[in-house]
């Protein structure tokens, strides 16, 4: 499992959108992060020995591609939220946004439409 810190974050949104060189990273981060072509390879380096990226020689430079998807990404990452922040319920964590006033009407109805997409296909399966 791959764990992201939120710099690698920014990185792997650029690469899950189009594989890019080191330049075309720097280029696409400069005005969000100021990082520079160093940070840049600094972090791909990181990524690299992490699984999360690798690269194939490109007619003038490396070019770097995701090995993991957003979404296999997505949820280890919120489980590991859920599991420190609410001890693993989802529960827990819609009733801390419930009472925080957090959930606005349109997130209430999104969540009522998941909800019923998950009824039917748990009593589809059994």
């Amino acid at each position: 499992m791959v764990s992201l810190s939120d710099g690698e974050w920014k990185i792997m949104n650029c690469l899950w959108e189009r594989e890019s060189t080191i330049t075309e990273l720097k280029n696409m981060l400069q005005q969000e992060t100021g990082w520079d072509k160093h940070i840049v390879i600094t972090m791909l380096s990181r990524m690299e020995k992490k699984g999360a990226v690798t690269h194939r020689d490109g007619s003038r430079a490396k070019v770097f591609y995701p090995l993991v998807s957003r979404e296999e990404v997505s949820m280890q990452e919120t489980r590991g939220f859920l599991q420190k922040v609410y001890r693993g319920s989802l529960g827990m964590m819609v009733n801390a946004m419930v009472e925080d006033q957090a959930l606005s009407e349109e997130e209430i109805k999104e969540l009522y439409d998941i909800l019923g997409q998950a009824k039917a296909s748990r009593d589809k399966a059994f």
